[in-house]
């Protein structure tokens, strides 16, 4: 095993100058192979301050760049362990190329204990790329991520899981861009050789002046090879979860001969292009009967919602046939939220 060097702190202007130079500066100056650990701090004008864990992994030979996130959001704890993981297991001996591995996207949003959002300005992080580097913090950071992550990177993975609240099945998921049909086969490729069994897609319809609002779809727009994982669940760290996830990381890097690894893949997998979105139609609490990975048919009953006296306000019916991606496995349940997303094949 491969043990990481010292770790540096680079301070960050909002205008990003000093950063980008350092950042610049481990990526072309850094010697082959090694490993370089830093911070890089980033202040708002609120008086606000994040310090973003980064490693850089430089392997013997040059190659593409494959870059990490994790941490978007502070409770989807199995793949930001999975990360914390691979950088621990990951040897540049091995490597043709550089990864980089952003350990903790949201650091206030993980010691907060914040599932959703940045405590310092209420924002979710992945819903504001490709941010400002005049905004608030997570505004900053959304713009750091894009302009020097993303843009650096042949190839970006973003990873998440189930949060607080979220009971979902694990998956691998893409955008098909049809307007990039190139990008959207080498993506596709990828996905079907992680070894995951659900590969999810989605519609790609984003005008390029348009925001992407996720860290992923904005790499997707910037013309990068990118995908999302999606494992574990419940705000819980399952080591099935950090497993899956690292061995779809590894996966990849050997599918694209970048790292000498034995490829252990499923290809057993199961295509779904089609999500239906159920959403609350009242703030209660939500009982449900089904688990993320059932299967249910047209019309089934598929969850009630009950004030707190415990009278009826919604019997909820499956709108259409599928596998219950995710759902909501606690019982608060607010107007809008998603209460479940079903999945199937057009």
């Amino acid at each position: 095993m491969y043990k990481p060097v010292g770790t540096l702190i680079l301070v960050i202007t909002h205008f990003y100058a000093f950063g980008q130079d350092s950042l610049q500066f481990v990526l072309e100056n850094a010697k082959r192979p090694s490993v370089e650990n830093f911070y890089i701090k980033i202040d708002d004008d609120q008086g606000h301050s994040s310090s973003i864990p980064i490693s850089v992994i430089k392997g013997k030979e040059n190659g593409p760049v494959f870059s990490i996130i994790s941490g978007v959001h502070g409770f989807e704890y199995s793949s930001i362990m999975a990360s914390h993981e691979l950088l621990q297991e990951l040897n540049p001996e091995l490597l043709s190329g550089t990864i980089i591995i952003v350990l903790l996207s949201n650091p206030d949003s993980f010691y907060g204990r914040s599932p959703f959002v940045n405590p310092q300005d209420q924002l979710n992080l992945n819903r504001v790329f490709p941010g400002s580097k005049t905004g608030s913090a997570t505004e900053r950071i959304a713009h750091y991520i894009t302009t020097e992550i993303i843009a650096r990177s042949d190839i970006f993975i973003d990873m998440h899981g189930g949060d607080a609240s979220e009971d979902l099945l694990s998956f691998i998921g893409f955008y098909n861009n049809k307007g990039q049909q190139e990008q959207t086969e080498k993506i596709k490729k990828l996905a079907e050789v992680t070894g995951f069994k659900y590969i999810v897609s989605w519609p790609y319809n984003l005008q390029k002046d348009q925001p992407a609002k996720y860290a992923f779809k904005q790499a997707v727009q910037d013309g990068k090879i990118a995908l999302i994982i999606e494992a574990g669940k419940l705000g819980n760290v399952q080591k099935e979860a950090v497993n899956m996830i690292k061995n779809a990381i590894y996966n990849m890097l050997a599918e694209l001969k970048i790292y000498k690894v034995e490829k252990k893949v499923n290809t057993d997998f199961i295509n779904m292009n089609k999500q239906t979105y159920i959403k609350s139609e009242h703030t209660g609490i939500f009982f449900s009967d089904y688990a993320a990975g059932d299967s249910i048919m047209k019309g089934d009953r598929i969850g009630l919602i009950k004030n707190e006296f415990g009278e009826l306000m919604n019997e909820i019916k499956a709108p259409n046939s599928g596998i219950i991606l995710y759902k909501i496995g606690t019982p608060p349940v607010n107007v809008g939220e998603t209460i479940m997303c079903i999945v199937h094949n057009q």
